[in-house]
C-alpha cells in the first residue's frame, strides 16, 4: 500500500516536471515565433561606415534579440561604434520598415532649396497614384535634371516656351536619344498635369519619333550554347528560366519560392510590368535542376538571392548573361532581355497562337506581341533571292 502511494507520488512529480518543461519550451517557442523587426526594442538608422552606406541596428544587450538578428540577417558587430550594422539595400529597408531611397544625397545637393518642395510634392503624387518603385525612381531622376538646370528659378513659374527651349537643349546639347527624351517628357508632363493640374502645358511640344526597331533575338543553338558554357548551377538556372518562361529580368530576380507550384508545373509572376499578375508554365526540363539548386543554396524567400539575402540584383543577372554570351563566342550586341524575345519568337516558329503568347508575355495588347511576326515570318524565310539562282 505504502509502495503504491510512493509510486503514484513519484509519477505525479514526473508528470509535473515534464509539464513544466513543456510549458517552458512552448513559451520560448512562442517568444521567438512572434518576433520580428517591428519589435520596438530594435532601432534602425541609415548611416555610413568605412565609406559605405549601412543601416545601424541598435538595442539594449539581449541574447534573444541578438539571436533573432543573426538568424535572419548577415549583420556584423562594430567594436568601434559599439553597434550592429548591415549593408543598406532595398531588401533590408523593406525588412526593417524603412523608407526606400528614391534620390540619393548627391542628386538632392544639386537642387536649389526653392525647388525641393516641388520635388517632394512630385514624389508624393506618384506614390498616391500607385505607380511602381521603378517608375518613382526613374521619374524622380528625370524631373531632378530639370530642377538642377533651373537652379534658383522656381519650376512652377516655367512657361510653355521655356519648357520647349529646355527640350531643345536636351536634343541639341545633351544629345539624348529618342527614348530618353520620351522618358524626360513623361516625368515633367506628370508634374505639370498631375501635380499642378495644368493640362495644356504640353499642347505645343511635339514628341520625337521613335525608331521602329525589331527585337534582338538568338536562335535555338545560340541559346543552348550560352546555357552549356555557364557552369555555375545558380547562373545556369537563371538563364534557363529567363528563356524557358520568357521573363523580364525584373521578374526573374523577383521570383519567390512560394510562387512556384512544382505539382501543377506553374509559376506565378507577381506584379509584373503594369502591376499585372500572370501564370506561366514551368518547363519540365528545369525541375531536377531547380530541386538540386534548392538543396545546395537553400534560398529563404527569393529563388535567387544575393550576398545579403535579398533578391539578386538586376545588374548581376545582366552580367551573368553577358558572361555566358562572351564564353559562347557569340558576337551579337544583345542583353538578357533578348532571351525573352527569343522565347516569343521560337514559340511563334513552332505554331503557338499569338494570343497565347500575348498572355504568357504579359502584354496588354496583342499589337505589342505582333512585332515578333516581323522577326519570324516563316513564309518569307522560304523565299529565295534571285541572286541564288544565278
Amino acid at each position: 500500500m505504502k509502495t503504491d502511494i510512493l509510486l503514484r507520488i513519484s509519477n505525479y512529480y514526473t508528470i509535473f516536471r515534464l509539464q513544466k518543461r513543456f510549458e517552458s519550451t512552448y513559451l520560448t517557442y512562442l517568444k521567438y515565433a512572434v518576433m520580428d523587426f517591428r519589435d520596438k526594442r530594435y532601432h534602425f538608422e541609415p548611416g555610413e561606415y568605412n565609406g559605405k552606406r549601412v543601416i545601424w541596428i541598435r538595442f539594449e544587450k539581449d541574447n534573444q534579440l541578438i539571436s533573432y538578428l543573426r538568424n535572419h540577417t548577415k549583420a556584423r558587430w562594430s567594436a568601434s561604434e559599439k553597434s550592429w550594422y548591415i549593408t543598406d539595400n532595398r531588401y533590408y529597408r523593406e525588412l526593417f520598415g524603412l523608407k526606400p531611397v528614391i534620390a540619393g544625397k548627391e542628386v538632392l545637393r544639386k537642387i536649389h532649396a526653392k525647388n525641393l518642395p516641388a520635388l517632394k510634392r512630385f514624389q508624393e503624387q506618384i506614390i498616391l497614384k500607385g505607380y511602381s518603385e521603378n517608375t518613382l525612381r526613374t521619374y524622380t531622376l528625370e524631373f531632378a535634371q530639370l530642377l538642377y538646370i533651373l537652379k534658383s528659378y522656381p519650376v512652377d513659374e516655367l512657361t510653355p516656351d521655356r519648357l520647349r527651349g529646355y527640350f531643345l537643349y536636351c536634343h541639341r546639347t545633351l544629345k539624348l536619344s529618342e527614348s530618353e527624351i520620351h522618358s524626360r517628357i513623361n516625368a515633367i508632363k506628370f508634374y505639370y498635369e498631375q501635380v499642378l493640374h495644368r493640362e495644356k502645358m504640353f499642347f505645343d511640344i511635339p514628341r520625337p519619333k521613335k525608331p521602329q526597331t525589331l527585337p534582338k533575338m538568338l536562335n535555338k543553338k545560340e541559346v543552348q550554347k550560352i546555357i552549356e558554357v555557364t557552369q555555375n548551377p545558380k547562373h545556369r538556372l537563371m538563364l534557363k528560366l529567363a528563356y524557358g518562361m520568357g521573363l523580364r529580368v525584373s521578374e526573374l530576380v523577383s521570383l519567390k519560392i512560394s510562387d512556384i507550384d512544382s505539382t501543377a508545373m506553374l509559376v506565378r509572376i507577381e506584379q509584373g510590368k503594369g502591376k499585372k499578375d500572370r501564370v506561366v508554365p514551368l518547363p519540365e526540363s528545369v525541375l531536377e535542376d531547380m530541386r538540386s539548386y534548392y538543396k545546395d543554396y537553400r534560398p529563404k524567400i527569393y529563388l535567387f538571392e544575393g550576398q545579403h539575402e535579398g533578391q539578386y540584383s538586376i545588374r548581376s543577372a545582366q552580367q551573368v548573361f553577358k558572361s555566358g554570351l562572351k564564353k559562347a563566342g557569340i558576337k551579337k550586341q544583345i542583353g538578357i532581355h533578348g532571351l525573352r524575345h527569343s522565347y516569343a519568337t521560337h514559340l511563334l516558329e513552332t505554331g503557338t497562337d499569338i494570343r497565347f503568347i500575348k498572355d504568357l508575355l504579359g502584354h496588354q495588347s496583342v499589337k505589342t506581341t505582333e512585332i515578333y511576326t516581323h522577326v519570324t515570318d516563316l513564309s518569307k524565310s522560304k523565299i529565295k533571292s534571285p541572286l541564288d539562282s544565278l
